[in-house]
């Protein structure tokens, strides 16, 4: 898997979002209560998804549940101008419902549909650990060594567990792609 410059950049700029949401001067963990608050904010979010997808995309943290990993692998390795459509993610990315609802009112701006793909890819990242990432190409100078399955906010999230089915999930998504048109790789 590579990852593109595209994504390369949002990563660090959507890490360090979540950095600044997660703690306060004294070093507390606010991270539910700064979502909460930013969730609150939808107006102005809306307004913000063209310019800074990954300041917005955090309001989706522990909101996705994703089912077939090599279609996310894939995506990462897209520049923004060949992202898929939303739908097309549809059996590769499942919301959590609150999620759900509040993916409902982004898709209904011009450029919402583009943005939820943005979104799940950062989150897809976030998940992943950085040794992972790091293995499989992509690179990158993250230092803080989260292994992205603490959570910090409580919420009802989505399990990003393996459970122990890569294979079976990495055929999954070979299928998948091969359903889109993508060469299957021997």
């Amino acid at each position: 898997m590579t990852i593109s410059p595209y994504f390369h950049e949002l990563r660090s700029s959507y890490q360090a979002e979540m950095d600044d949401l997660s703690f306060d001067s004294e070093g507390q963990d606010v991270l539910r209560q700064r979502l909460t608050e930013k969730r609150g904010q939808l107006d102005f979010l809306l307004q913000m998804i063209d310019i800074s997808p990954e300041m917005v995309a955090v309001v989706f943290h522990q909101g996705f549940r994703f089912t077939l990993p090599a279609v996310m692998d894939h995506l990462l390795g897209q520049e923004f101008d060949e992202l898929p459509d939303w739908d097309s993610l549809s059996d590769a990315v499942v919301l959590a419902p609150w999620a759900r609802a509040l993916a409902d009112v982004f898709c209904q701006q011009p450029s919402g549909e583009r943005f939820m793909v943005v979104a799940a890819a950062l989150e897809y990242m976030h998940t992943k650990p950085d040794a992972a990432l790091a293995a499989q190409g992509a690179g990158d100078d993250h230092e803080d060594g989260e292994d992205g399955e603490h959570d910090h906010d409580g919420e009802e999230g989505i399990d990003h567990e393996d459970n122990g089915d890569g294979r079976t999930r990495e055929e999954a998504g070979a299928d998948w792609l091969a359903e889109q048109g993508f060469d299957r790789k021997d």
